[in-house]
């Protein structure tokens, strides 16, 4: 895979994605057969993502016969890791805490998950500011 670059994926999209990522390559058969009984997706549906894909760079579609095989040209953690930033970047940073506290809340974790956050936070608490700014508006406190 190339290196990663920020691609804007729709939530349809990232649901192809998923599945190109967990099978490595796949056809279009492949893909709307997954998405019809995950989702009840139609064929031209998937396509029709599927092309969006490619023009994006998150897919390489390559002919083989009469269909085409489709592979993932971006990386799933480092895809996930920058949608998650995008989306919290568009937050009150006053806010963020909380809202991660709610997500953990409601998101199943394994065992090996939740120490790996517990060592994350324990590292972070050391110095870590009293509170976060508010960064709304300048100026301004929320």
């Amino acid at each position: 895979m190339e290196a990663q670059t920020k691609i804007e994926i729709s939530d349809a999209e990232w649901e192809v994605m998923r599945v190109a990522w967990t099978l490595g390559n796949v056809t279009s058969s492949q893909v709307a057969e997954v998405m019809a009984d995950k989702m009840g997706w139609k064929t031209a549906t998937v396509k029709t993502l599927l092309g969006r894909l490619v023009k994006k760079g998150a897919l390489r579609a390559e002919k083989s016969g009469r269909a085409f095989t489709y592979y993932p040209m971006v990386e799933e953690q480092p895809s996930m890791d920058e949608a998650v930033k995008t989306l919290f970047g568009h937050l009150c940073q006053m806010r963020v805490g909380q809202t991660l506290t709610d997500l953990i809340s409601e998101t199943e974790l394994s065992q090996t998950d939740i120490a790996a956050l517990q060592k994350v936070l324990a590292e972070k608490a050391e110095h870590a500011p009293e509170m976060v700014e508010c960064d709304c508006v300048p100026g301004t406190r929320c």
